[in-house]
């Protein structure tokens, strides 16, 4: 599978933040997707969580794409 686009993961953002799934099976899959093309393992929190709620769906991705794991 192709990784999405910064703009197709902004969009992608705006959907789970929306609840477009019609059922939580299909919203469960549009995170599965988001979390699929970022590097940052907590990258869900950014959207759901009270401390980001402030966050944008770009400033989300760019927090997410900016991710990198600590080299030992």
């Amino acid at each position: 599978m192709e990784k999405l686009t910064k703009e197709q993961l902004i969009g992608l953002v705006e959907r789970i933040q929306n609840g477009e799934g019609d059922t939580e099976a299909e919203n469960d899959e549009l995170i599965d997707v988001f979390m699929d093309n970022v590097p940052d393992p907590d990258a869900v929190n950014y959207i759901f969580e009270l401390e980001h709620q402030d966050l944008t769906p770009a400033q989300i991705v760019d927090k997410a794409l900016a991710y990198r794991p600590i080299q030992l």
